[in-house]
């Protein structure tokens, strides 16, 4: 079971709070687990458009969910997509601190179009449940 702690960070002239679990932190009233559940998709699906190294892909996840992920949550995810062969990696040594560069492989990208088949397919039956659900709660 994951540890939840509540933290505030406090700013002029506003106070925001952040819930921390599982390396994923997120302002209060977002779901965490929805990031949590996609990140195989969503790595595979950042890299499948061009190779990228850890640091860069924590700000994609970042900047597409508005949510933070931990490196200690995204490495051992690369870690184990690169095991499950997945994705590979390759040293680039250009910089004065070698960074390991991530790239999809075919069977990643197998696995990104079965996984992404699933999403949609599931999107679309919590859709038909949801939506009219809300239009309920919302009198409409």
């Amino acid at each position: 079971m994951a540890t939840i702690a509540n933290r505030r960070i406090f700013a002029k002239p506003q106070c925001i709070e952040f819930r921390y679990i599982v390396g994923v932190t997120t302002p209060s009233g977002q779901s965490r687990d929805l990031l949590r559940s996609s990140l195989d998709l969503l790595v595979l699906s950042l890299l499948v458009d061009h190779p990228h190294h850890g640091y860069a892909l924590q700000k994609g996840i970042n900047q597409l969910s508005g949510q933070t992920i931990a490196a200690g949550t995204l490495y051992p995810l690369l870690h184990r997509l690169e095991s499950g062969g997945l994705v590979a990696a390759t040293w680039d040594r250009q910089t004065k601190r070698g960074r390991k560069i991530y790239h999809v492989t075919d069977a990643g990208k197998r696995q990104l179009k079965q996984q992404a088949t699933d999403w949609q397919a599931m999107l679309a039956r919590l859709q038909s449940r949801i939506l009219p659900a809300l239009r309920r709660v919302a009198g409409k």
